[in-house]
This record gives structure tokens, C-alpha cells and sequence, in this order.
């Protein structure tokens, strides 16, 4: 091994290696595909892509939208955002208290720690105030850190998604799947 890579943490090393094996995957694969595609019974519909650009909140509540933004987001080496986002809605319906404390935890060491190995991109009021946070953990205690990494997702992330190759990609293969869907109907018309 390289005498300056000796010099790093491991958790540095795994981690430019789960990279590199991501890059690997991307360039491997020209065209953008529903990388989900098995989500339920029901093709991906032009409208369903369609309704993602009317707000962010469409595109979440969409299983289809949802497989294909995170997939969007490993491609950008930010999948930690959505990750977090959905382990603190999980945590918010935790009713037992111990599983509280267990998971809060969790979700610091993963996320928020200054070690951690999915850190989120959190100013250090916000670290601040969830480490605080950290002291009594309440169903609430992710609140802000969830809050600002939405707000990321929503104003940052979500917009280059909509003017990505992969929502572009999924367009035209939705339109085409509806013209070759609809052709048949329209012949036995004729």
C-alpha cells in the first residue's frame, strides 16, 4: 500500500473503495433505468414522472419517485440525505422507550458524529443542538437536523434531479411505454 493511504483511518479507505466501486457501477451502465423496478404490480406511468416536477413532496410520496431520487442521489455521492431523512421518520414512530435511546444513538454515530461514516452536511448550531438533543432523546430530537437536510434535498438536490439524464431518461422511456401501450387501443379503433 501506498505510504500516504498507510497514513489514513480505515474508515477513510472503505470508503474510497464503496466508491470506487459505485463509479465502476455508473460508468458501466449508459442509459439511466428504474434501478426498482419490481415496486409494486404496475409499470412506471408518463404521469406518475410527470407529477414528480410539481413538487418535492410528489416525488417522495411516490415509491417510484423515491427509488429513482435516491438512486439520483448515489450518483452524486449524497445518499447520506435521504438515508437520514427516512431513519428519523422511522425514529419519530418509535413508542417504546429504550428502542428510543438505542436508536437515537444510532442514527448520531451514523450520521451527525464528527466521526461518522454517512455524515450529513449540518451547520454546527444544528450538530449542536441535536448533540444537546442527545442528552434526553424525544421523539423530536432530529427534528432541526431533519428539517435543514429536507430543505437541502428540496432546494438543492431535488432541482438537479428534475434537469438530471436519469429523470430525462425516465421521461422518454415512460412516453415510449405509453405509445406502445396506447397503440393497440388506437388500431382496434380503426
Amino acid at each position: 500500500m501506498c505510504k500516504g493511504l498507510a497514513s489514513l483511518p480505515a474508515s477513510c479507505l472503505e470508503r474510497a473503495k464503496e466508491l470506487k466501486a459505485r463509479l465502476r457501477i455508473l460508468l458501466q451502465k449508459p442509459n439511466w433505468t428504474l434501478p426498482c423496478s419490481k415496486i409494486g404490480k404496475n409499470k412506471l406511468t408518463l404521469e406518475e414522472c410527470l407529477k414528480w416536477k410539481e413538487s418535492f413532496e410528489k416525488l417522495l410520496s411516490s415509491k417510484y419517485g423515491l427509488c429513482t431520487f435516491t438512486a439520483f442521489l448515489v450518483s452524486e455521492f449524497s445518499e447520506e440525505n435521504i438515508a437520514f431523512y427516512f431513519a428519523c421518520e422511522d425514529y419519530r414512530r418509535i413508542k417504546c422507550p429504550a428502542r428510543l435511546l438505542t436508536k437515537a444513538q444510532k442514527i448520531y454515530s451514523e450520521f451527525i458524529s464528527s466521526e461518522a461514516p454517512r455524515e450529513i452536511n449540518i451547520d454546527h448550531e444544528t450538530r449542536d443542538i441535536t448533540k444537546a438533543n442527545m442528552q434526553d432523546p424525544s421523539p423530536s430530537c432530529f427534528d432541526q437536523a431533519q428539517h435543514r437536510i429536507y430543505m437541502l434535498m428540496a432546494k438543492d438536490c431535488y432541482p438537479r434531479f428534475l434537469h438530471s439524464p436519469a429523470y430525462r431518461d425516465l421521461l422518454c422511456q415512460a412516453k415510449t411505454s405509453t405509445k406502445a401501450t396506447n397503440l393497440p387501443q388506437l388500431e382496434k379503433k380503426v
